[in-house]
């Protein structure tokens, strides 16, 4: 019976915010407790912030035990997956310069996630090699580790979709010796991605507008109570819209009904609320109020985690120094197999 295992991660360009927990940190912890799957790797992906950050390798080097600290603080734990570095895993870079082989330069330039994060990072005129070529990078990630599951968002549909061609045409010409991986997406289709506090598409650092799990009660407080709602939405009296609106849009994601006994017992589910809203009748402050006492319920446990977590920074180092070894291993063993399989294991 083949194993049954996942390889998932993030680009360490800062702390992770509730954004990233929604899309994939919640889901992920599941999955890593959930007993299905037989290896978990967790990959704090800086070669590949690289690719956009070169020229500030100190924040990547800054936000890499920030971003562990997340994982810890969510509920991720060294004993269930292995939490690791790309950069100090040297066998994807040649895994990475083997695959380069079984890609067209125009192939890359279709992708259509390339495409988008190119357009968005003004990369039109002067791309960098290591941006355009970073599907291929995610092909050696994928099948280093044997991974049979990528839970990705929507948006990196086209990413994984590349890793299975690259890995149809490597077993094709050399050996079945890849893994060809499947896409896991999240069934919450309310929350594969929240848009900013300001109402933007998205959430970045760069805009200011996330809410971060290391905010403390009072930042996180502040924040939802200065969310955008609905413009046209003047007087409590008036009727609410909820399209495009922040906070019930933060609320489909993360409200359920046995809130509304808990903080709004005048009310027995979401829906209900939204229909009072729409109506008109309903003030935006006591629906983020409603909000601020949800996340709180659902991020005071993580803070406290990451806090605690946070006194030993260098235990955290360790771990991730511990994990990368793990890491190196497996990746050895694959590379090992695709030399034999190309026939250029010449000492062996």
């Amino acid at each position: 019976m083949s194993k049954k295992i996942i390889l998932t991660g993030d680009r360490p360009t800062g702390k992770l915010h509730i954004g990233h927990y929604v899309g994939s940190l919640r889901q992920r912890k599941i999955l890593q407790d959930g007993g299905e799957f037989d290896e978990v790797y967790i990959m704090i992906a800086d070669a590949q912030a690289l690719t956009d950050n070169f020229d500030n390798p100190q924040k990547i080097k800054d936000s890499i035990t920030e971003v562990a600290l997340d994982y810890l603080g969510v509920g991720l734990t060294p004993d269930k997956s292995v939490m690791f570095i790309q950069s100090q895993v040297p066998e994807l870079t040649e895994l990475t310069t083997y695959y380069m082989n079984l890609v067209t330069l125009a192939r890359l330039q279709r992708n259509p996630t390339v495409k988008a994060e190119i357009q968005m990072r003004n990369f039109e005129a002067n791309i960098p090699a290591g941006f355009l070529c970073y599907p291929i990078s995610q092909a050696a990630d994928i099948t280093a580790f044997k991974a049979t599951t990528v839970p990705v968002g929507e948006d990196q549909k086209p990413m994984l979709e590349q890793t299975r061609e690259i890995v149809r045409k490597f077993n094709e010409i050399y050996a079945p010796v890849l893994v060809e991986p499947d896409i896991y997406l999240s069934d919450n289709k309310s929350c594969l991605r929240l848009p900013g506090t300001d109402g933007k598409a998205k959430m970045s650092k760069s805009l200011g507008n996330c809410i971060y799990l290391s905010d403390d009660a009072d930042t996180v407080k502040k924040k939802v109570m200065s969310m955008y709602t609905d413009p046209l939405h003047l007087r409590a009296a008036d009727p609410g819209h909820l399209e495009g609106n922040t906070v019930f849009i933060y609320l489909d994601a993360f409200c359920r009904d046995e809130h509304f006994a808990e903080y709004l017992p005048e009310y027995n589910n979401l829906d209900e609320l939204k229909a009072h809203y729409t109506k008109g009748g309903l003030g935006d402050v006591k629906v983020k109020r409603l909000l601020n006492s949800v996340l709180e319920e659902e991020l005071s446990p993580i803070r406290a985690r990451r806090a605690e977590y946070e006194k030993d920074k260098a235990a955290v180092v360790e771990m991730l120094k511990t994990g990368s070894l793990k890491a190196r291993e497996k990746a050895a063993q694959t590379l090992a197999e695709v030399k034999r399989a190309m026939g250029i294991n010449y000492f062996e």
